[in-house]
């Protein structure tokens, strides 16, 4: 007789499998945090590459050599990532002391409003000015440690910049090297998980980009239809969050409405706060639907869950990389699913 029932040792199989997965996991983790330098590179330009890539394919195709056309895809994507960023920065420069301003005002009118909370927001603003000289000399004494995070940040745009040279120009050998590195009779199983990896990944970019370009558009000119200042920097902002799935889109429209509560008054902001949230019907009912329809669907709550993840493990950087690498993910859980699970009837008969 065993010593535990089956029901007992069926469980415990599952909780050493679960143990197994997420110590792999954790041990994943802790080697990417510590080679983040060439880790966050190599993710980055595995996301450039899924931009880019339908427009170096469109290059190949008009017979253009496979280097000369990967120059000009990074040459293309410098350029107009250099004049958006150029733009959003200027936009945020020339409304960033109006947008401040009014976010300040907005504050003391919540102040006014609220009592003994809005006393604490009246009393955090009037001392701002005290807190930054007793937390000056911190700031201070970091200046050195910011210049190496910069100058790392740029080391690694560079390095990422190239890695999407060579993964364009290269990609058309990336099938073969997954053969040659899969083990066994696996290789056909291994490409098809990256290829469907890769899809999602690819899906997604293009997805969002351009869902983000319409959402700032459409927040932007209904901005300027109601005369709310710093339009242009809050359209900006809609845009660069747009990237963080329902967080940053509730981050920037939030500011956007106390922008307009500040500056335009109680009825601008309900007709503020009325673009914003028809913005947001339009990309959850029709948009997102239509643009999304062919790479990996993910129900809010496990995108919400995975930014949370992401930002607790590398911050903003691992929210902005934590829903891609969830859809890749998901890609390929349903590519196995698809696999195994079609064979599973077959066997059983």
């Amino acid at each position: 007789m065993p010593l535990l029932p089956d029901p007992v040792r069926r469980l415990a199989a599952w909780c050493a499998v679960l143990l197994l997965v997420a110590g792999v996991v954790w041990v994943g983790i802790r080697l990417c945090a510590e080679l983040r330098t060439a880790v966050v590179p190599v993710l980055l330009a595995l996301l450039g590459t899924a931009l880019l890539g339908p427009l170096h394919r469109r290059l190949v195709k008009a017979h253009v050599n496979p280097s000369l056309a990967a120059g000009l895809t990074c040459v293309a994507v410098v350029a107009v990532v250099g004049g958006a960023v150029y733009i959003i920065v200027a936009a945020l420069i020339d409304t960033g002391d109006q947008i401040l301003a009014s976010l300040r005002t907005a504050a003391q009118d919540l102040a006014r409003h609220f009592g003994a909370a809005g006393t604490s927001l009246d009393d955090l603003a009037s001392n701002a000015r005290e807190l930054l000289d007793r937390f000056g000399g911190t700031a201070a004494s970091g200046v050195i440690s910011g210049v190496s995070v910069v100058g790392e940040s740029l080391a690694m745009a560079v390095l990422a910049l190239l890695l999407v040279f060579f993964f364009l120009r290269d990609a058309d050998r990336a099938a073969g090297v997954l053969r040659g590195l899969a083990p066994g009779g696996s290789a056909e199983l291994v490409e098809a998980m990256a290829r469907r990896a890769f899809r999602a990944v690819e899906g997604f970019m293009r997805g969002t980009t351009f869902i983000a370009f319409i959402d700032a558009v459409c927040i932007t000119v209904g901005l300027l239809i109601l005369d709310v200042p710093g339009a242009l920097g809050l359209g900006a902002l809609v845009f660069v969050g747009a990237y963080i799935p329902y967080l940053g889109a509730f981050i920037s429209g939030a500011v956007a409405v106390l922008v307009a509560l500040a500056d335009r008054g109680f009825v601008i902001a309900l007709w503020a706060l009325g673009v914003v949230l028809a913005v947001q019907v339009l990309e959850g009912h029709v948009l997102q639907p239509v643009i999304q329809s062919r790479t990996v669907q993910m129900h809010p709550a496990v995108v919400m869950v995975t930014i949370t993840a992401g930002a607790s493990v590398a911050g903003i950087l691992g929210m902005l990389l934590a829903v891609p690498l969830t859809a890749a993910a998901f890609g390929v859980v349903l590519e196995l699913r698809g696999r195994y699970g079609a064979q599973e009837p077959s066997g059983s008969s």
